[in-house]
């Protein structure tokens, strides 16, 4: 059963390593291929679009589709590109060598997904004692957007699962908490003109390295509002610059300057805190003094995404269950990597991350997911399929 199971799986990984589902790419077919196998057995699904009809997300259940207090397996689809990294493979095939198995997604996170497709068949072939659903959504990579338009959804449906298991790459581990993950393109709208005149113009690229000093003196004060039990690496919320982009040539005045930069608060007050102190320093620094030079200068933060952190519970189902499930018994950890797990707490559903892999081997060249790692999860999977039977 077991060594059937894990076969199950790699051909499943291998067929989902084939969509190239990089986040600025189309998902349809990846998830027309996991609806499929989903409609053989007889699961209830549901697909949720992006506004441009593009990419999906789907939402599929197994056993008593109209009781409340079902379990969610959850994974993204979308993966991150690998343009500029030096694979020694082709990272949209999978390969298997050495007890581990190699392509783009592997372990972020889409070795979870076969494992839960693999015992999809066991669960629908059982009675079960309350819902099992998946949840399988796209760009996460870049704002966990499909999450959102899921379960806005979900929620007008009136279902309400229970305890939600995000199966982000951690080695297995129970993870209660992450940091929220948010995104801004701010741009600086300037008045060109000859270099050698510099005060009649409005450099933007002068004001917007104004704004990036800014962001990294209220990135280092929210080091000093570290809670002392903080379980977070590093313990404080963070900004960080990762872009940008402006200006046309030395002698010229730059008249347009974009900024990237990100946000991972460890809670709700940091993000206040962070995004209240840039906007001021924007209203009553910056723009005077643009539009004292020139009236339709501007400065506009575009949002790419706010996302909001995994906060640690004190009493939480879905922890106790991954615990029943794994036998772990190692205190559960906090993570500073961004997920959508805080979606699922924010719509009531107690929620866990604890899936195959190591973050440590996510996003890079020659990404990988042990067998062992599969199998663990295979093991966590299985118990739950028992679990549920069992309690029918």
């Amino acid at each position: 059963m077991a060594h059937h199971l894990l076969e199950e799986t790699l051909s499943t990984l291998s067929d989902l390593i084939g969509f190239e589902s990089v986040s600025s790419e189309s998902n349809l077919e990846l998830i027309a291929y996991v609806n499929h196998k989903l409609d053989q057995i007889g699961a209830d699904t549901f697909l949720t679009l992006d506004p441009g009809g593009h990419k999906a997300n789907l939402f599929a259940t197994i056993g008593p589709a109209d009781e409340d207090g079902g379990i969610v397996l959850s994974g993204h689809t979308d993966v991150v590109p690998v343009e500029g990294q030096d694979w020694s493979t082709n990272p949209f095939e999978a390969h298997l060598r050495d007890g581990r198995v190699f392509g783009r997604g592997t372990c972020d996170m889409k070795g979870f997904i076969a494992c839960a497709m693999a015992f999809a068949p066991h669960f629908a072939a059982q009675k079960l004692s309350r819902p099992l659903h998946l949840a399988f959504t796209y760009d996460e990579e870049v704002g966990c957007l499909g999450a959102q338009v899921m379960l806005d959804e979900l929620k007008a449906s009136g279902r309400k699962p229970s305890v939600c298991i995000v199966g982000e790459p951690t080695s297995m581990r129970i993870v209660e908490g992450n940091k929220g993950c948010c995104e801004y393109s701010t741009h600086f709208k300037g008045a060109p003109g000859h270099a050698s005149e510099p005060d009649r113009g409005v450099n933007a690229v002068e004001y917007a390295a104004r704004y990036i000093g800014r962001l990294l003196e209220i990135g280092e004060e929210l080091k000093t509002r570290a809670p002392e039990n903080s379980r977070f690496d590093p313990p404080w919320s963070t900004i960080q610059v990762g872009r940008i982009a402006g200006g046309v040539a030395r002698n010229i005045i730059a008249s347009a300057c974009s900024v990237d930069w990100e946000l991972r608060p460890i809670n709700a007050e940091d993000f206040q805190y962070a995004r209240s102190n840039i906007r001021d320093y924007v209203e009553t620094e910056l723009l005077p003094k643009m539009r004292k030079v020139h009236p339709d200068a501007d400065v506009i933060t575009e949002v790419i995404g706010e996302v909001i952190g995994l906060e640690p519970m004190s009493d939480n189902e879905a922890e106790a269950l991954v615990r029943e499930l794994t036998g772990d018994r190692h205190p559960a950890t906090c993570v500073p990597f961004g997920t959508e797990a805080g979606l699922f707490q924010q719509h009531g559903v107690a929620t866990v991350l604890c899936g195959p892999g190591a973050i440590a081997q996510a996003h890079k060249a020659d990404e990988y997911v042990s067998l062992e790692q599969l199998n663990s999860c295979l093991d966590m999977i299985g118990r739950l399929q028992l679990k549920l039977a069992s309690e029918a």
